[in-house]
């Protein structure tokens, strides 16, 4: 706040707040209002605000608003005190100035502005500023100071001013200091209310793209019925039978087909702070994202007469790299344009005449290490546990019975729908394949079975995806051994096609065979469980846990967190970009016809598989590592182990990594919190914190609102545990699942996004089986993504695999409220300090011979879980945020 002469008690240097955070600059006393001999008022405030020009921003060349500018009644600030009228008790009259603009230097512009403080003001405690240009600005700071130029106070908002014609309403911003709500100064505490009523909306109407309204809705546009009927899709929330997460509300009008979806449109309303920044907005992260989607696919796809023709040999996949796509010469022009756009992964290759007509992909870093490791059984049950869905592999656990291990494995689907629910895995194969070791119950008994099960998440599925052309599906389940030397073996798969009213169920275990029949035949097996793997980790690992999860939490947030709220301000950073990010992908990655629906095995069903493991899998108490690692059998709690787990399998590089990360997240959050709660009571009476989570509860992820597992807020540790979980899922969770998309998905026969056709043996009647038998490697082929599909997705992963320029990593840069406060300041630097620590740590791991699991000839080494990374495609690096 900044202080006046009467004012009591040190003074402080104090920033305002917007939707963007905060910085200050200068951690200097704030400017004195003085007074002379008499005791009259003579204090004099000099403001200068400076505005980022944008493209979309105030101001152009000679334009109008540069006329307003002249006569200097364009941006208006008023102080705002932090006391209440002694007479009326209602908050004091502002201080108004218009500001003039003073300089321009390129993209900068500075207002200036000089206020009369009265000696009765008391602290100032925010500013309102009204904008009267023709166009929205971009705040970028407010720097006040003192007529003597003793005190100085930079004051960062980052944060989008909406025109006084769109919106008469001011804008206001809260000075940078953290409120607990009782702790609000009497002049602040209506404004603070009238805050979050504003950002809550009333519910009505569309959106206006400059609004900063938050509000929920169910996904109920994903479909486009209005354009083909075909492209009707279910409503994703709201029910029993398509439970899911709420995503923004848009209020855009309805289907004219479809009464219960929302009509399409060229782009999605999000609040408007919460838009890519100026700086990543011009970069190249948005222009290629758009462009990858919007050119380059169609590029392809023009480039080939049948968008279903396969890769006739594997020295045509390998042509991806070395010669490239040729791209029809209508579209040649746009690959010019996309030259400067590209990530280092997608060359533009210049013909004779000098026209951009080839695209070729750089090789991924697995391949480039070892081109033949795809094909290895040990690499492929690696990437298990280091590869890009390190989520989804778990414990073997058999029923038991009076404490007698059973066997098989048993589906907990009807019976009377799908077959019998028995696997086909015996207890026989399993020793067979180990050698005779040991049995399958001591196996068990030591941990020593491991399942990839995607057998009941799939099987309900399979007859509706196969009634599409050009794809396939079965329910399936892998199991791997672990060996003596602490890695995995593969030692049988199990696919499964269920009953139907033609068709009894129909189920087959492949073993890794050393006789060419069954060798190829292996080979088709682990090509369906990537596809299988690669769906799971796109539609639940990467993009609902992650992605779709945590919007509510980030509406909630907003809604409910005044943004003078110290949990807001720790919470904020690691929002960034989530909802831009998510409304892209709503355009033109999970919506019907879009790249997943045209990708990945399940196609039009893609999002449908996603909301059934919303309804079986999530929990938001088991989204935290440790019980996550707990949950799925690859940790026990251990008091006397690092992070009080022992896990599993010793040499488990991603919960090795993670869990220090997600013990350095956790110290500083207990640190954090303790520091603002010295008690639970604090906690418990705070309104603000109570209702921002019954908010994510009940509207947020409303469809699981009365399950028993939701923490509640009335402790220091289950307050610390919620908030680790949310800035773990949006910094750590989805790093791991993202950045390494192309390194292990751009060579696709690794991680075939589809598997087009069913397994020979499936029908050894049809000719099928004759030509996989005269040709088992054409066999494999025609399994896998077309060329068209391999080409997209490709394209699409170096796009989600890229970190921006203006990227903001974990550990990195503090809060500019953190910085200002000693106690918080210090917090923050232990955590900095430790991070820095852990990329020394997984580097030493890294070059560790005895951890084969990230080291040895040809292994791609784990740095997912590295905090830092360079902009680019590099298969490293934590950002704050689901920024891509």
């Amino acid at each position: 706040m900044l202080k006046s002469k009467r004012s009591t008690g040190r003074p402080r240097s104090i920033c305002c707040s917007s939707s963007s955070g905060v910085q200050e600059t200068a951690n200097r006393p704030a400017p004195q209002v003085e007074t002379d001999d008499t005791g009259v008022a003579s204090s004099t405030v000099k403001a200068t605000a400076t505005v980022k020009v944008t493209d979309t921003c105030v101001l152009l060349p000679l334009g109008l608003d540069d006329v307003k500018d002249w006569f200097g009644k364009t941006v208006l600030l008023e102080l705002v005190s932090t006391e209440l009228d002694a007479k009326t008790i209602k908050e004091k009259d502002t201080i108004k100035a218009y500001a003039r603009k003073a300089s321009q230097d390129g993209d900068t512009i500075e207002y200036e502005a000089t206020f009369e403080v009265p000696r009765d003001f008391g602290d100032i405690g925010g500013v309102f500023i009204t904008n009267d240009h023709d166009k929205e600005m971009f705040l970028s700071e407010i720097k006040l100071e003192s007529s003597n130029k003793k005190n100085e106070l930079t004051i960062t908002c980052k944060s989008w001013v909406h025109t006084k014609s769109n919106n008469p309403d001011r804008r206001l911003f809260f000075f940078d200091k953290s409120y607990l709500p009782a702790q609000t100064p009497d002049g602040l505490r209506r404004l603070r209310e009238k805050e979050l009523e504003t950002v809550r909306g009333d519910g009505q109407g569309e959106r206006k793209e400059f609004e900063r309204i938050y509000d929920y809705d169910v996904y109920n546009d994903l479909g486009n019925p209005d354009t083909d009927e075909n492209l009707a899709r279910p409503v994703l929330g709201g029910s029993k039978q398509y439970p899911y997460p709420r995503r923004c509300r848009t209020g855009r009008p309805k289907s004219e087909k479809d009464p219960e979806s929302e009509s399409r449109a060229s782009s999605f309303y999000i609040p408007r702070d919460e838009a890519f920044s100026p700086v990543k907005q011009n970069d190249f992260l948005t222009k290629t994202f758009q462009s990858v989607l919007g050119a380059v696919v169609p590029a392809v796809q023009s480039a080939l007469l049948d968008i279903n023709l396969g890769f006739p040999s594997f020295a045509a996949v390998d042509d991806l790299f070395k010669e490239g796509v040729t791209v029809a010469p209508t579209l040649q022009g746009t690959l010019g344009f996309l030259r400067g756009l590209l990530f280092r992964s997608i060359n533009l290759i210049t013909g004779a005449d000098g026209i951009p007509n080839v695209l070729q992909f750089t090789v991924p870093d697995m391949l480039e290490r070892d081109r033949f490791a795809w094909l290895r059984d040990e690499e492929f049950a690696r990437q298990t546990l280091a590869g890009v869905n390190p989520y989804a592999i778990e414990l073997l656990k058999v029923i038991t019975d009076q404490c007698e291990l059973e066997f098989p494995i048993v589906s907990k689907l009807d019976p009377q729908i799908y077959g019998p629910p028995e696997s086909a895995i015996t207890a026989q194969l399993i020793e067979e394949e180990i050698k005779g070791s040991m049995t399958v119950q001591k196996a068990i008994e030591d941990k020593r079975l491991f399942i990839l099960d995607y057998h009941d998440l799939y099987l309900p599925f399979v007859h509706k995806v196969r009634e599409q052309e050009h794809t396939t599906l079965y329910g399936s389940r892998t199991i791997f051994f672990l060996t003596d030397d602490g890695t995995l073996k593969p030692v049988a798969i199990e696919l499964t096609r269920p009953a139907s009213e033609t068709e009894s169920q129909w189920k087959e275990v492949f073993r890794p065979c050393s006789f060419a029949t069954g060798a190829w035949l292996w080979r088709h097996a682990i090509s369906h469980v990537r596809a299988h793997d690669s769906g799971h980790h796109e539609l639940v690992s990467h993009w609902l846990r992650t992605h779709c999860c945590v919007e509510p939490y980030i509406i909630a947030a907003h809604r409910q967190l005044s943004q003078m709220h110290p949990i807001f301000r720790l919470l904020h950073p690691h929002f960034r970009y989530n909802m831009d990010i998510n409304s892209k992908a709503r355009q033109s990655l999970i919506n019907a016809g879009g790249i997943i629906e045209v990708s990945f095995s399940p196609l039009k069903y893609s999002m449908e598989i996603s909301s059934v493991a919303y309804d079986l899998l999530w929990r938001f108490d088991m989204e935290a590592l440790p019980t996550d690692l707990i949950r799925r059998g690859l940790a026990v709690e251990d008091p006397t182990a690092e992070h009080g787990l022992r896990l599993t399998i010793e040499d488990y590089p991603f919960a090795n990594d993670g869990l220090l990360i997600w013990s350095a997240i956790e110290q500083w959050v207990q640190d954090y919190v303790s520091y603002y709660y010295p008690n639970a009571s604090g906690m418990v009476d705070d309104v603000e914190l109570q209702e921002w989570w019954d908010e994510v509860r009940t509207k947020g992820h409303g469809d699981k609102k009365d399950e028993p597992w939701w923490p509640k807020l009335n402790t220091i540790e289950s307050l610390t545990r919620t908030l680790t979980t949310i800035i773990w899922v949006a910094s750590a969770h989805h790093a791991a699942v993202n950045f390494g998309q192309y390194s292990f998905g751009g060579y696709f026969p690794n991680r075939p996004s589809i598997a087009r056709t069913n397994m020979p043996t499936e029908n050894m009647d049809r000719a099928s089986y004759v030509d996989f038998l005269k040709n088992p490697e054409d066999s494999l082929l025609e399994s896998f993504p077309s060329q068209f599909q391999a080409t997209v997705v490709m394209a699409v992963l170096d796009v989600l695999s890229n970190h921006s320029v203006d990227e903001q990593y974990i550990g990195g840069e503090p809060e500019a409220a953190w910085v200002k406060d000693p106690a918080i300041r210090a917090a923050f630097e232990r955590f900095s300090g430790r991070v820095k620590e852990i990329e020394g740590i997984i580097d030493g791991r890294n070059c560790d011979q005895k951890l084969k699991n990230r080291y040895g000839a040809g292994v791609v080494p784990y740095e997912l879980m590295k905090p830092f990374s360079q902009p680019g495609v590099t298969g490293m690096g934590i950002p704050n945020s689901i920024s891509i």
